[in-house]
């Protein structure tokens, strides 16, 4: 049961290390729900890291997928503290494993595809990157209706990555990834040179407010449901919704400076926003 807690409290860490708003939000849940989102948390950022941090994604991308396969049918030896943990939370909860494979595809398209065409585009990759983290979450979140919320589970998930592209676009240029669709940088006028130059221009704040107007729909969507959760998971989760949504109210107060300022809310703006809720 130690080695149990102490593997949880390793997922904590990863947590609190990588996305303060995540981690703030989701510390309003009970504990037993809390900690499971700590161990998908842990997943996630695993799948992450390999792909934006791997000596060799492609390599690394496909032994943790095997991993998983052998996690699956019980044959991975729990050494790690973050299958431990998830162990646990598999045994625990009625859990999606699709979402889990399904956020593996979406990972692996930033090892072949780093240019979109259309918003179509962007939001598929978004779902698959984290719409599928809504579907991981909801039978943690929800376990006696988790099937009724798959809609909002997926808009919330895709939201907060149309908003992660819409702060990260200086980061992603670095990496030669650029998010923002084709066609809308056209129809606005804005260039791949542009962004690689870091200019924020009048065609390109129309299409930023364009994306962010697409992401404010979804989180919209997403709390239309909000009262089909337990009361418990509630404000967790409208709390999320509202601290990550602020980030575009943030990156508009840094004038859309997103290629040498990262916008972010700050503790006091969180607290704040628990407050309202």
């Amino acid at each position: 049961m130690r080695k149990l807690e102490e593997a949880y409290e390793d997922c904590h860490r990863i947590i609190s290390r990588n996305s303060k708003t995540f981690a703030k939000a989701f510390s309003l849940l009970p504990a037993s729900k809390r900690k499971a989102v700590w161990a998908i948390y842990a997943y996630c950022r695993s799948v992450d890291d390999i792909v934006d941090e791997g000596a060799s994604p492609h390599m690394e991308l496909a032994q943790f997928e095997e991993q998983f396969r052998l996690f699956l049918r019980k044959e991975l030896p729990l050494e790690d503290s973050m299958w431990l943990a998830l162990d646990d939370v598999f045994k625990r909860f009625e859990i999606n494993q699709q979402a889990f494979e399904e956020m593996i595809k979406g990972q692996k398209m930033d090892l072949f595809k780093n240019r979109y065409q259309t918003m179509d585009e962007v939001e598929e990759y978004s779902y698959y990157v984290a719409g599928t983290v809504g579907l991981m979450l909801l039978p943690v979140l929800a376990p006696d209706n988790h099937k009724h919320l798959i809609d909002g589970g997926k808009a919330l998930g895709t939201a907060m990555q149309i908003t992660n592209i819409l702060r990260d676009i200086g980061e992603d240029i670095e990496r030669n990834r650029i998010y923002l669709p084709q066609d809308l940088m056209n129809y606005f006028g804005v260039t791949e040179e542009q962004i690689k130059s870091g200019e924020v221009t009048e065609g390109f704040i129309q299409l930023w407010e364009h994306m962010a107007t697409r992401a404010e729909e979804l989180y919209s969507i997403a709390l239309e449901s909000i009262e089909h959760y337990p009361l418990d998971a509630r404000l967790p989760v409208k709390g999320a919704a509202f601290m990550y949504r602020a980030i575009l109210n943030s990156v508009r107060r840094n004038h859309y400076q997103v290629f040498t300022t990262r916008s972010f809310i700050t503790q006091e703006e969180k607290k704040e926003i628990l407050a309202q809720l």
